[in-house]
């Protein structure tokens, strides 16, 4: 397809009768969204950012990309009223009928307005929308507000076979050919995202540890820009380290011979992971400003902290006993700043895991999936901060990933008590020593700033669990035990 072949929405859907005619559909769809940033809260209505017709809908098979804010009720903390509205991106195709195999991803039949008679769906589960994706990326097509780079260096062919990873994710990812990856924000906001801007500064920095981004998508609205998806390698072979650390432990768990079981299958893995981070944060630190905290920004930190520690603690009954002990953590840090020591902060990567890390045959580990926690503002998300609550984050994933009995097909559940009790502690050590080969400083040198984050990393995953996976709050609860009584 030329870039010719792509339209603008000018004509002829009109922009406020489409809304209007997708409204009841979408209100019943978009809630049941593994993305959708509002459960539990009522859509009351949408507003439209942005519409742009990429295959006319008057054809065979029409894909629209519409911008929309779904309005909702404010929560009892946040007052009363309806809050503006998170802005999610949209791709829909349009057809009169749905193929069989394109039945699971039915939104709905429209009644009335320009798309009446016809039924809309989740584009990305057909491969000819997808298509067209990959070809204006590779062309770089402008359509209406919608602006499509790539890399000239990097090549994309126009014949790479596209399907959608349909494991849950907070965004969506289409794979085309073993050849490339395409990772498409649903949740958007304006400014400089650093799911792009990171890969491509670590890029320009030579750092080997993130696949260097080929091409992307962004809309200019309002003299701001939305990043809208980043289409990069994809490491073909590739485990994560999540699901590695899984098979690792169902293996480590089976009776050995000699008696004895520990780590040792995932040390290897743990120590290279770490040199990797340590890669990462190196270069990043090379290449963006960092800034040093002093004790006002620490006591900003230590409030921030504290109020979340509360906050669980009202929310979630089972952490009150353990509330006093746990604020010990923020407050050994707060007592340090008070000394006057400081601390040096830099861009990280922000949402730290063992499923944020690629394994690939070669045995090489790339870190992925720079946006950092989708909650959190946009500017919070980029602002410098000390690498160790990256490692925090980490050294958590760890204790998960021994807590998590693997089941099969590599799935896992969770369990109070770990199948090889000393698994987590040896892959936290040995993480944190790969670390300091690479970084010349071992975090575990920094304890009381370390503990600080992992604790205020547990009390995000009670809540987290409570509210979403009652039958996993026993694994950070078990962390909640041990961070409450450290010293």
């Amino acid at each position: 397809m030329s870039e010719a072949a792509i339209h603008s929405v000018t004509a002829p859907v009109a922009r406020p009768e489409l809304l209007a005619s997708l409204d009841p559909l979408l209100r019943e769809w978009l809630p049941r969204q593994r993305w959708f940033a509002g459960k539990g809260r009522p859509v009351t209505g949408f507003s439209l950012v942005t519409a742009n017709e990429l295959l006319p809908s008057t054809a065979q098979l029409g894909l629209l990309h519409l911008l929309v804010r779904a309005h909702q009720p404010l929560t009892p903390a946040q007052g009363s009223g309806t809050q503006p509205g998170d802005c999610y991106q949209l791709l829909i195709g349009v057809r009169e009928a749905l193929p069989p195999h394109l039945a699971p991803a039915l939104i709905g039949h429209v009644e009335e307005g320009p798309l009446a008679g016809h039924t809309v769906y989740e584009a990305l589960h057909d491969p000819r929308p997808a298509d067209v994706l990959l070809e204006a990326l590779r062309t770089r097509a402008r359509v209406g507000e919608l602006r499509f780079e790539r890399d000239r260096r990097q090549e994309i062919r126009g014949d790479l076979i596209p399907r959608l990873i349909t494991a849950e994710q907070s965004n969506s990812s289409l794979v085309f050919g073993d050849t490339f990856i395409l990772k498409l924000l649903r949740r958007i906001v304006p400014g400089v995202n650093p799911d792009l801007e990171l890969p491509l500064t670590l890029a320009r920095e030579g750092c080997p540890r993130v696949p260097a981004p080929t091409a992307w998508m962004a809309a200019d609205l309002d003299e701001e820009t939305y990043v809208l998806g980043v289409l990069q390698p994809y490491v073909q072979g590739a485990v994560d380290g999540w699901e590695l650390a899984l098979s690792e432990l169902a293996k480590e768990s089976e009776p050995a011979e000699d008696g004895c079981r520990g780590g040792e299958g995932f040390t290897g893995e743990a120590r290279a992971l770490g040199r990797a981070t340590a890669e990462v944060h190196t270069a990043l630190a090379r290449a963006l400003p960092t800034v040093t905290l002093g004790h006002v920004q620490m006591e900003r930190l230590v409030g921030g902290m504290t109020e979340r520690l509360a906050a669980t603690a009202q929310a979630v009954p089972a952490l009150r006993p353990y509330a006093a002990g746990l604020r010990t953590a923020f407050e050994a840090l707060a007592d340090l700043a008070s000394e006057g020591q400081t601390w040096t902060a830099q861009r990280i990567h922000g949402d730290l895991h063992l499923g944020q890390c690629l394994r690939a045959p070669s045995g090489e580990w790339s870190l992925i999936d720079f946006e950092g926690e989708p909650s959190k503002p946009l500017a919070e998300r980029r602002m410098p901060q000390p690498p160790l609550r990256d490692i925090a984050g980490m050294l958590r994933s760890f204790d998960y990933a021994a807590h998590a009995v693997p089941g099969a097909l590599g799935s896992a559940r969770a369990g109070a008590v770990p199948p090889v009790p000393d698994w987590a502690d040896i892959c936290r050590a040995a993480y944190c020593a790969g670390y300091a080969e690479v970084a010349g400083r071992d975090p575990r040198a920094d304890p009381v700033l370390l503990r600080a984050y992992e604790t205020d990393k547990a009390i995000y995953e009670v809540l987290y669990e409570a509210r979403h996976r009652p039958d996993w709050l026993p694994v950070p609860m078990a962390a909640i035990r041990r961070l409450a009584a450290s010293p």
